[in-house]
């Protein structure tokens, strides 16, 4: 799968002088305050997506169904397949990790390169195709990083670099438009879809057969 060639570059971050609004997503109120216009170009290596999980989750106790999904992703050097390949991700519930057992693999990996990524969003189509991305595709998000207020008080607030790690790293995007600009083809998508096209073609056939009748006495 060729990479395009905006994954080569830093997300675009500028200032900007934006006031607090408040928005409302399932009849809740939240606060968000931006702090720098965003642009991220990455491939998604891992992610959550909360909404899927709402129910007894950290998110769920809060009220924080604002935030969709988490996207940890990569770009620049990491996304060179010969260093990927040896890497492990996962998602926690505000965290991602990840390990490898190459030596040569950890250090050519660069963690400035890496962010775990808070998206927000109360649009449709916008929440649709955050939860839809996959590991392996291609994305770009454009909007907004910023800090927001949950229904139950709960401030939290967004990284606005790409070199601070532990607690607090993450970005936290208000994200305004996202695109899947190219999708990986594994062999589990290809069996996936050859195997909707043949049951989409038996279905066909078991409808066009004739009705027959059958009488039981």
């Amino acid at each position: 799968m060729p990479l395009a060639e905006a994954l080569a570059f830093e997300p675009k971050q500028s200032p900007l002088n934006h006031v607090s609004q408040t928005v409302k997503y399932n009849d809740l109120t939240y606060t968000v305050q931006p702090r720098f216009n965003y642009e991220l170009y990455g491939v998604v290596v891992s992610k959550r997506v909360h909404q899927a999980d709402y129910k007894g989750s950290l998110h769920g106790l809060s009220e924080d169904y604002l935030n969709v999904a988490d996207l940890c992703v990569v770009w620049g050097e990491n996304t060179n397949p010969k260093i990927l390949k040896h890497f492990t991700f996962s998602n926690g519930q505000f965290t991602c990790q990840y390990q490898t057992r190459s030596e040569t693999a950890w250090q050519a990996f660069n963690p400035n390169q890496l962010s775990n990524n808070h998206v927000l969003s109360v649009n449709k189509s916008v929440r649709k195709t955050l939860a839809e991305a996959n590991i392996g595709d291609q994305i770009v998000l454009r909007g907004y990083l910023a800090d927001y207020t949950n229904p139950k008080g709960y401030l939290r607030k967004t990284s606005i670099t790409r070199t601070d790690t532990g607690n607090g790293a993450c970005e936290t995007i208000w994200v305004e438009q996202a695109s899947i600009i190219d999708t990986m083809i594994s062999p589990w998508r290809i069996m996936l879809w050859i195997s909707l096209v043949v049951f989409v073609f038996l279905l066909g056939l078991y409808i066009r057969q004739p009705i027959q009748a059958h009488y039981y006495r």
